[in-house]
């Protein structure tokens, strides 16, 4: 995963569980704005998603932090 991607997905997590709580939970969709103006990043995003760990629709934000931050 690129790191741009990696980043902006440790942002929105951060907003989101400050806003929401730590219970908060995320499809990755939640990364893109609704106009999908980078299809090849939102695949991306997808792919790590779905295929490489086979993550639930919904995802607690705190997990999916962790897990990006450990690429790192």
């Amino acid at each position: 995963m690129r790191a741009s991607l990696r980043q902006k997905i440790i942002e929105v997590c951060d907003r989101k569980i400050a806003e929401k709580g730590p219970g908060v939970g995320l499809s990755f969709y939640a990364f893109f704005a609704n106009r999908n103006d980078d299809p090849e990043l939102l695949m991306e995003a997808a792919e790590w998603w779905i295929r490489t760990h086979r993550l639930d629709h919904f995802e607690k934000a705190i997990k999916i932090k962790a897990m990006v931050e450990e690429m790192a």
